[in-house]
Parts: structure tokens; sequence; C-alpha cells
């Protein structure tokens, strides 16, 4: 299995959604999601994304699968009605298994809190990539506390959209 990367946006409660959607929309931060979940070294590869059903289920229609990367979908029920491009799996470890093949360059964990719980203390998870959103938003899921074993190795400005105020963050897990 291949070492994971988590990215998530969350809010002053770690809050990450809202009725199954984001509760803001930054499209500097879906900018920011498309060109680190895309972006490869060799161009002849690509990079995998994996997420539970309910991200998955709040993609907007016309997004699905997200193009450009393999996606990869959590779920306990077993078949879902995926289009054929997408693959299933019932764990994170199984999801990490079918991903780790040489056409495969970097994997993502993209959501959403079941999935974000498995992935934050799977021992291959080595990078977090977090939008951190001022404020609150009555979120009714969660990300979970960043622990201590992850540390902060850079953050950007502070950028604004109407009345949001965001930083982009890395934390890499200490060895």
């Amino acid at each position: 299995m291949k070492p994971f990367s988590i990215i998530v946006g969350f809010d002053s409660q770690y809050g990450i959604g809202k009725n199954g959607q984001l509760p803001w929309h930054l499209p500097l931060d879906l900018i920011h999601f498309k060109n680190i979940t895309s972006a490869v070294s060799d161009p002849s590869l690509k990079n995998a994304l994996i997420m539970g059903r309910k991200t998955w289920d709040s993609l907007p229609q016309k997004f699905r699968p997200l193009p450009g990367r393999e996606n990869l979908v959590l779920t306990k029920t077993g078949k879902l009605n995926l289009p054929p491009v997408v693959l299933s799996s019932s764990s994170l470890d199984d999801a990490l298994d079918q991903l780790t093949r040489p056409t495969i360059e970097n994997i993502f964990v993209i959501g959403g809190q079941q999935v974000y719980a498995q992935a934050i203390n799977h021992p291959l998870c080595q990078k977090l990539y977090v939008t951190h959103v001022q404020g609150q938003y009555a979120c009714d899921s969660f990300f979970p506390p960043i622990s201590r074993q992850f540390i902060p190795v850079s953050a950007s400005e502070f950028y604004t959209d109407g009345t949001i105020s965001f930083q982009f963050s890395e934390y890499l897990r200490q060895i």
C-alpha cells in the first residue's frame, strides 16, 4: 500500500459539512483542491481520490466522477449505481490496495466525516492539506481534531471571499 494524504476544509470548530453540502462557497478553495489533487510529476500518471458515499452524492452531477483523477467510493452497503470508471470498496485498506498500482502517483482522501476519522489515524496517512475557514458555520459533520502527530509545515497568507476569510496549510506526520 502507498502513503496517502488528506485534503479538507474546516471551520473554527472543525466543521466540514452542513446538510450534506459544503457550508461555504469559496472558488479559490475549489481551485486549490483541483490543483493539489490533480498535480502529477509524470503526465502518464494520475492521482486517485478516496471518498465516502455521502461525499460522492454531494458532488454536483456534472462533476461526477471528478475528472482527470481515479475516483473510488467507500460504501458499507455494497453495490452502488456508479459509473463504470468509478471504483468502490468496503474498507479504506481495500481501497488503498486497489489504488497501489504503477499508474497512480498520489492518493488523496477527500471526505467525509467517517472516512476522515479512519484515515487520519491510519499509519499511511502522511500529509494533511487543510483550508482553515475562519468562523463557525453550524455544521453537522466534523473533521477529527488534528493530533500532535501532525506538525504544521506551511501556511499561506489569509484570503478573503466576501465576508469569509481562509488560509491554506499543510501538516506532515512526525516520524
